[in-house]
């Protein structure tokens, strides 16, 4: 068996478990079966990162900058966009097909300890997110690195990845999402991310709500902790557009970082940069030494976020980002303003029916001029009439198309008769990696050939 059929050997057996939408608080499952496997997740430092919009891409910021210091890292975040490896990185690359199928390996036989432990206690088999969370810590252990770079899957308090004790706690932007599982309120949603907060530990925080500030400091105290927030201690200084991205100065912890080049779209990607500086700074120097400047500029200028306005195709321009709340559809709809230079949006949208449709749709609809719609590859997925149904009810059309290729064909003709025409893709992660696929299938970089 090839190293590839070992790992998609591996990804087909976490298949059979409870998928990711399965979520339950009982870290302690995954405390027993690291601590059978002699706590890997203590053998390095650890940066961890919760919130609601924005955790990935600052996640991926503070890998480039450590790695920019010679550092060698691990990544894990969730979903992934094409194959299930990019969740867990190894030095910037999808962890090799031979190290993921030797992890699992390695925990295999004390995952059936566990299983019969929990069968026995009338509880449910170790899930799919708890499984990949070990063989995340495994995998990283053995690399080895010095940091793992960790993203919360949901929530924080709770969450499998808070097995780990992360000597920084980041806070991207709090807001409503999850709230059947998380609570129906900031302040709840926010209790339940300050969880990832240990003893001593430092804290960076985005601007947040008052309510969330609120209970982010309440817990850092508790915990003895250091708290630093976005437009207080640190942030952005300056922004501006420059040709594949912008340039930003960034007020740091401890230093300045000016006319610094990031190759992302979007006001909101300075912000998360300013985040990532931040937290390299307090886990390199306690947040008290500045970073060189050249480790700065390497760090952020080799910074990418797949599916997150990135540019899929040319002669008509196509993006995709994961958009799937209203606060990162929010975040979508101001940057198509303020970092493009287009005069129509054409919107393939595609959204999951347990997330807010209405709410995404709210936001997105004012700067597009045409919608398409379509059903994501998924059960989950919301049909793409009813999503029409949301349009048309706010007095726009949409048209209706049963898959992504049809609605991305429909939107690039359409695009393609004016050169002020883009297209944008949006409303779920999971549709993110279908276009990303599709267009590497099908070379939109090459142009539309309607």
């Amino acid at each position: 068996m090839s190293d590839v059929q070992r790992a998609d050997a591996v990804y087909d057996k976490l298949l059979e478990r409870a998928g990711e939408r399965w979520v339950q608080p009982r870290k302690e499952r995954v405390a027993r079966i690291l601590t059978l496997l002699d706590d890997p997740q203590r053998t390095y430092r650890v940066v961890h990162i919760t919130g609601t919009n924005g955790k990935t891409s600052t996640a991926r910021m503070i890998d480039s900058l450590l790695r920019a210091h010679g550092l060698r890292t691990g990544l894990f975040t969730s979903p992934h966009l094409k194959r299930f490896t990019e969740r867990i990185m190894i030095d910037g690359e999808p962890i090799a097909d031979a190290a993921i199928a030797d992890a699992w390996d390695e925990i295999e036989p004390f995952i059936a300890i566990v299983d019969a432990e929990l069968e026995a206690a009338g509880d449910a088999p170790l899930t799919f997110f708890e499984l990949l969370t070990v063989l995340a810590f495994v995998a990283a252990a053995d690399a080895p690195v010095d940091v793992l770079v960790l993203e919360v899957g949901m929530g924080g308090e709770w969450d499998s990845t808070n097995t780990a004790d992360g000597d920084v706690a980041v806070f991207a932007p709090i807001d409503m999402d999850h709230a059947d599982r998380l609570g129906d309120t900031i302040e709840k949603i926010a209790t339940v991310k300050a969880g990832i907060i240990k003893e001593g530990a430092l804290v960076v925080s985005a601007q947040q709500r008052p309510e969330a500030e609120a209970v982010l400091r309440r817990f850092a105290a508790d915990k003895h902790a250091t708290i630093a927030f976005e437009g207080d201690r640190f942030g952005l200084s300056a922004q501006a557009l420059a040709v594949g991205g912008q340039m930003i100065s960034i007020r740091g912890l401890a230093g300045e970082y000016p006319d610094e080049y990031l190759p992302l779209y979007g006001a909101h990607q300075g912000h998360n940069a300013a985040l990532a500086v931040a937290a390299v700074e307090s886990l390199i120097g306690a947040g008290e030494q500045p970073i060189a400047a050249d480790i700065v500029s390497d760090g952020l200028h080799g910074s990418t976020s797949p599916g997150r306005l990135q540019l899929l195709g040319v002669a008509p321009t196509v993006v995709v980002d994961a958009a799937h709340n209203p606060h990162g559809a929010a975040s979508l709809a101001q940057a198509l303003k303020d970092s493009f230079d287009f005069d129509e949006w054409g919107l393939v949208l595609g959204i999951f029916a347990d997330k807010d449709t209405a709410g995404i749709v709210d936001q997105l609809l004012p700067e597009v001029t045409e919608v398409f719609t379509t059903t994501v590859d998924s059960v989950r997925a919301e049909e793409a009439d009813a999503l029409a149904d949301l349009v048309e009810e706010r007095g726009r059309r949409a048209s209706v198309h049963p898959t992504l290729a049809d609605a991305v064909d429909a939107a690039r003709e359409w695009a393609s008769a004016s050169e002020r025409r883009a297209v944008i893709i949006a409303g779920s992660i999971h549709l993110a990696g279908e276009a990303i696929l599709l267009s590497e299938e099908e070379d939109w970089k090459s142009g539309w050939r309607g």
